[in-house]
């Protein structure tokens, strides 16, 4: 597993006024020009970011005190936020991941707030020139202009939150000080208005097979009978392995190109790493490259979109199956409390993710052994991983190893245990 050191920030340091705030709102006369509020509401962002708590409250207060919002706070809301969420983005960062972020940092107020930074960036671009992994996540945020064109949006969104002034610009600040403090990050998908209809589409795995899969995956996952579960997940592993195999010579047969692409999952507290090793060896036997930033819990994933696809699904359902199976053995009446401790828990994840890793191996040979053209498989698999390894290389020219310490044995040897039992139904085909 790779972690990569991550030092890029956006935004730019404020000045400071007498008082040691900024100058924006520390002198007498508060900004009135939306440009001039837009600075006062970014260099409060910074100095929120930078961990100076009541600076968004001292800005926010500065400008609205008890007064209605005006169209020139208004206005300069938006220009903040439009100016910052166009770095963020420039940076790297997707609509999703900026919600991941935030759902992890803000309140609903300030995530709501930033959906709608997304939305109102989005409107100048016409759907054709948006990615698809764009669209997509747009769509799942529910990132749309809900608010009337005929008057500004902080006034309506305030409104709608029943917000007073002073509150909703505090949470307009404090929005975007989280953004303000989001690295730089590889840009793994065409920004708006640069993708290319020709090179947009992506190429996935046939979604009735996959709906199919996820169906099983989620009974298997639900059903408190292994014998029932086992079958579940035998089934879906059926079909992807029959689908593969078909997929693959098809797609060797007709040199169909298969670029490769990058993709972010991430991971919710506790055990980060633990987690992050359970993606990584689901990855590698996808035939994926995988990089870990523990200071923000994502992994970022290389591969083709249908193998990235596979890796998704695969993963979300054994993170379910490992969490329900360390939390029923730490429930044990027999155990002692050493089963219910943080280094039990860690160690227990780490060893299910070893044992998956090692599963997943096997469960690879023997696919290809089992081919009707195995022989053919070889160089078209050595092929795929070679693109994949460029592309990974290209993203991530300098990163590190790095491992995870066991501090548990009997963590260790009941994840094992559990990892046998695992249902590994989602198994990735094997495509060009």
């Amino acid at each position: 597993m790779s972690k990569q050191n991550r030092r890029g920030r956006t935004g730019r340091r404020p000045e400071s006024g007498p008082s040691g705030g900024s100058g924006f709102w520390s002198a007498q006369r508060p900004p009135a020009d939306a440009e001039q509020i837009a600075n006062a509401l970014m260099a409060a962002a910074m100095e929120t970011a930078q961990g100076a708590s009541a600076a968004a409250g001292r800005c926010a207060t500065a400008l609205a005190g008890r007064d209605p919002l005006t169209p020139q706070l208004e206005h300069g809301a938006h220009l903040a936020g439009q100016h910052i969420i166009t770095r963020v983005f420039q940076n790297g960062w997707l609509p999703d991941d900026i919600h991941q972020a935030a759902r992890r940092n803000l309140d609903e107020y300030a995530i709501g707030l930033l959906t709608d930074v997304i939305a109102a960036y989005m409107q100048p671009f016409a759907a054709a020139s948006v990615d698809e992994t764009w669209r997509a996540q747009l769509d799942d945020l529910d990132a749309v202009a809900w608010w009337s064109a005929s008057a500004p949006h902080l006034g309506q969104w305030a409104a709608k939150q029943l917000l007073t002034p002073v509150e909703a610009l505090t949470t307009v600040v404090q929005a975007l000080a989280l953004l303000i403090r989001l690295p730089r990050l590889e840009l793994i998908r065409p920004l708006p208005g640069t993708a290319q209809p020709s090179t947009a589409a992506h190429h996935h795995v046939d979604e009735k097979i996959l709906s199919r899969v996820r169906g099983l995956l989620a009974k298997a996952e639900s059903t408190s009978f292994p014998e029932e579960a086992e079958t579940l997940s035998a089934k879906a592993q059926e079909l992807m392995t029959k689908y593969a195999v078909d997929r693959v010579l098809v797609d060797a047969d007709t040199s169909v190109p298969d670029l490769p692409g990058a993709a972010r999952i991430w991971l919710d507290t506790p055990y980060v790493d633990a987690k992050a090793l359970l993606v990584d060896v689901v990855t590698k036997a996808n035939r994926c490259r995988a990089i870990f930033s523990s200071a923000w819990g994502f992994m970022t994933i290389v591969g083709d979109d249908g193998d990235l696809e596979v890796v998704e699904l695969l993963t979300t359902s054994l993170l379910v199956q490992a969490t329900r199976a360390m939390i029923a053995s730490g429930n044990q009446a027999e155990r002692s409390a050493d089963s219910r401790s943080r280094s039990y828990r860690k160690s227990f994840l780490i060893a299910y993710a070893t044992r998956i890793g090692e599963r997943l191996v096997t469960a690879n040979e023997t696919t290809i052994a089992k081919s009707a053209d195995a022989q053919r498989l070889l160089p078209v698999l050595a092929s795929h991983q070679l693109k994949v390894d460029t592309a990974f290389d290209t993203l991530f020219p300098a990163v590190r190893n790095r491992g995870v310490s066991i501090p548990n044995a009997n963590g260790w040897d009941d994840g094992r245990a559990a990892a046998d039992n695992a249902e590994l139904g989602a198994r990735r085909p094997i495509r060009k």
